[in-house]
């Protein structure tokens, strides 16, 4: 059986306003209906769909009702859909897993379609520099942190989420600015040092960068093609994605 895997990312539903997220709410749900229409076989949301996302006991932020109602329409038609948690919605203690029935990831995993391995994930804090993310994101994860906001009124720790979210977010939306070089790119970096480990890796395939790139990685001796680095963009700017269909990895913009 023949693969046809579908990626995005990056769709930061809340943000900036109402209006422009619920238009492009819309637009992410024709994406989805249209994957399953072309027959995907599994799905991968690669983070960031929401701008700020907390599961509270008994409560989670409202807003996304047609994205979560085709996820879990798509996911009870059998079809599988894995959300790998990025920065904006690494508080995911549960619900989407029993609600939506999507399998969850909080680190980058390994996976093979026809042939060509890839590694998958959203891609904050990997690669060199951005050391006061990774400090922030070891306080988010931090579960005496998590008990004591969820203390916090839900409009009233909503509120603040969202104003240090807003405030996170670089010029232009992207996630650690305009791309200048290459080696400037952390998650570049990342994937050269990984392929010294661990050189069977075909394709590396993240998020959170906002840009859509594809990139072919310095060649490896014991590869006889070389490996590539694509990041597929975002849904505030780009509407980009990926797909990988029959073993060949395609980034559509």
């Amino acid at each position: 059986m023949s693969h046809k895997i579908y990626f995005a990312s990056d769709l930061h539903l809340g943000a900036p306003n109402k209006s422009s997220s619920s238009k492009r709410e819309i637009k992410f749900v024709d994406w989805l209906n249209n994957s399953v229409t072309e027959g995907a076989t599994e799905i991968h949301l690669l983070g960031d769909l929401f701008d700020f996302w907390f599961e509270y006991s008994h409560v989670v932020p409202k807003g996304g009702v047609r994205l979560l109602g085709t996820i879990a329409k798509i996911t009870d038609s059998g079809i599988p859909i894995h959300y790998h948690v990025g920065n904006h919605d690494l508080w995911d203690f549960g619900y989407l897993e029993s609600e939506l029935g999507v399998k969850v990831h909080h680190s980058p995993i390994v996976c093979t379609w026809d042939g060509l391995t890839c590694l998958v994930g959203h891609g904050d804090g990997l690669g060199p520099g951005d050391n006061g993310y990774k400090i922030t994101k070891k306080i988010y994860k931090n579960t005496i942190a998590q008990f004591l906001f969820r203390w916090l009124h839900p409009d009233i720790g909503i509120k603040i989420a969202n104003f240090l979210s807003k405030n996170s977010r670089t010029a232009g939306g992207k996630s650690g600015g305009a791309f200048k070089s290459n080696e400037s790119e952390n998650l570049y970096m990342f994937c050269v040092d990984y392929l010294k480990k661990d050189y069977n890796i075909d394709c590396f395939i993240f998020g959170h960068r906002h840009i859509p790139l594809d990139i072919d990685l310095p060649q490896n001796d014991r590869r006889s093609t070389p490996s590539r680095y694509i990041n597929i963009g975002d849904w505030i700017t780009h509407y980009s994605s990926a797909t990988i269909i029959d073993g060949e990895l395609t980034l559509r913009t």
